[in-house]
């Protein structure tokens, strides 16, 4: 075991905005009772990541605030009363700390948004220390870089596919997207014996066929709708995972079929979302809202990746001090994920 330095780099923001982002110099953190030391192999950025550091989000960041939720990497120091981790451990980081299982925290009035890098501090440093129960230990058969894109991207779909809308053999899974959640999607539907539709760039056809897409739709198709349409017989999709947000939930609607599911994720286009009513109720549909998932939804994952031979989609891997074309990178619109390689 190699010596833990007193000092690291991390990436630290002194208050919103990208200007005020810096690579800094900082302690080692000590893990007090409970808590185990990191050392940070790769993090996976989200494209919140991006909105945090140039937004806020609305968020109550404390500065210095460190941004990003995906870590992986290894426990190298533990504090007193750790039980469940051991130095040498491979571990991932879970991306809303405070959700166990079952129902989400919060209520009615206040729905929790305590994530890491959101509210907690984030990970885009050499070291951190955080609780044990924080992080779960990572696939077997993923590398640092493919492992540190589960806790959210990972979790998102499998969360919104297999435990809230049981996808199952015979369905078809309509995806409008090749990013990070839609290609974890596309996999863990084609491992549950479902059908999927992509629709994204058509540069990126071959490369979503090649992953297991049955079909691929032009997502500029003025005839978009049409063409579910045609490939489910009419039917439609079983299943929607709408990535997009905003007024695209309406063609989310208009394609699902009825007592179909529309799993509800991403807000690219704009977090008001807008459908025409009479679909919606007509074909009885489920719209689930999903903010991720659980811890133990994260762990039935992992088992998933390393029994089902899951293996993430990375667009690029960037090195520590490239953050910002990392950041850029994510405006581009990437097929899969973006890592950044911090050991």
């Amino acid at each position: 075991m190699n010596k833990i330095p007193k000092m690291m780099r991390s990436w630290q923001m002194s208050a919103i905005g990208r200007e005020q982002l810096h690579l800094n110099d900082v302690p080692v953190p000590q893990p007090p009772p409970g808590q185990v030391l990191v050392k940070v192999n790769a993090v996976a950025l989200n494209y919140r990541d991006k909105m945090v550091i140039e937004t806020g989000r609305g968020l109550p960041l404390g500065f210095p605030f460190t941004p990003g939720s995906d870590l992986s990497g290894e426990v190298i120091s533990t504090g007193e009363n750790v039980k469940h981790l051991s130095i040498g451990d491979r571990v991932i980081s879970t991306f809303t700390p405070d959700w166990t299982d079952g129902l989400r925290p919060g209520t009615g009035r206040t729905p929790a948004y305590r994530t890491l890098g959101g509210f907690y501090p984030g990970v885009l440093a050499e070291y951190v220390a955080m609780p044990e129960k924080w992080l779960v230990k990572a696939p077997k058969t993923l590398n640092d870089a493919e492992a540190s894109t589960l806790p959210c991207a990972g979790v998102t779909a499998w969360f919104a596919l297999v435990e809230r809308a049981r996808v199952h053999a015979g369905n078809t899974v309509l995806i409008p997207s090749t990013g990070g959640v839609a290609l974890f999607g596309l996999q863990i539907a084609k491992a549950n014996g479902a059908e999927v539709i992509i629709s994204g760039r058509p540069e990126n056809e071959q490369r979503a066929i090649a992953l297991g897409a049955d079909h691929f739709i032009d997502k500029k198709r003025e005839d978009w709708l049409e063409a579910v349409y045609e490939l489910t017989a009419d039917r439609g999709a079983n299943h929607v995972l709408e990535v997009i947000g905003g007024p695209h939930l309406a063609k989310a609607v208009q394609a699902v079929a009825v007592g179909g599911h529309i799993c509800q994720i991403g807000a690219l286009e704009g977090f008001e979302l807008s459908a025409p009513a009479m679909p919606l109720m007509l074909k009885d549909v489920t719209i689930h809202g999903i903010g991720t998932g659980s811890r133990k939804a994260l762990e039935n994952l992992v088992r998933a990746v390393d029994r089902k031979a899951i293996k993430p989609v990375i667009d690029t891997v960037y090195e520590f001090i490239d953050l910002f074309s990392a950041l850029d990178h994510l405006d581009r619109g990437p097929f899969g994920k973006i890592v950044v390689k911090v050991a």
